[in-house]
């Protein structure tokens, strides 16, 4: 049976020592807890063991779950793929969005968002079938959307490299996002899972989506 409190304890953990080796302050890192098909006890007990940013990739799922989690302190992320007609739903249950990843995109959220949204871009590094993301010629010319988009807050970047045996072969795609975000001003950089988080983080993420090692292998 998978000890949802012990595995955060130990992940934080992991990201505290992660973080004193490249020399940056824990804090400045968030840890969010990919939910994705997990029920909603085991979320409680993440959030008892100290997660208060949950991540979704489905509008439809994520709405049960927030209605029944209505009574915890989280935030709530958007990391899936997101179609335009679930743009409504999403700012209306979601308090970060990670996947902007056209222009179409950004200016339907822009035009019914109610509030400031702080959004991120998601970027596609490389080139795996079914993978969302802005490829790398696009990113700049969706950047410069952002600044006449009055209810987006452009946060910073997010994306997903290819899974490798050997974490330490994701590091050249880290170091490339942390590029590109130093190349527009961006202070997030949300990358990282449950087996590459560590190299991430010395890499300067500011946000590492953890699902595995918290709740175990989805059944």
């Amino acid at each position: 049976m998978t000890d949802v409190g012990e595995n955060c304890r130990r992940v934080l953990y992991r990201i505290h020592e992660a973080a004193a080796r490249s020399g940056r302050d824990p804090q400045a890192i968030r840890l969010i807890a990919v939910t994705k098909t997990v029920p909603v006890e085991k979320i409680r007990q993440a959030v008892e063991g100290g997660v208060s940013n949950l991540g979704e990739n489905r509008v439809q799922e994520a709405l049960s779950k927030r209605e029944a989690l209505q009574d915890l302190p989280v935030t709530w992320h958007f990391i899936g793929h997101l179609q335009t007609n679930k743009a409504k739903k999403v700012l209306e249950n979601f308090d970060w969005i990670q996947s902007v990843d056209r222009p179409e995109l950004a200016e339907k959220l822009n035009q019914w968002a109610s509030r400031p949204v702080p959004v991120m871009i998601e970027v596609k590094l490389h080139e795996e079938p079914g993978k969302s993301g802005v490829e790398e010629p696009g990113l700049e010319e969706l950047v410069k959307q952002f600044p006449r988009l009055d209810r987006l807050q452009l946060r910073g970047l997010m994306a997903i490299p290819p899974f490798f045996e050997d974490p330490e072969d994701a590091r050249p795609y880290f170091q490339r996002l942390r590029r590109f975000a130093e190349q527009f001003g961006l202070a997030e950089l949300s990358m990282g899972m449950s087996h590459d988080f560590e190299v991430a983080i010395e890499e300067g993420a500011t946000m590492v989506r953890i699902g595995t090692a918290l709740f175990g292998e989805r059944s």
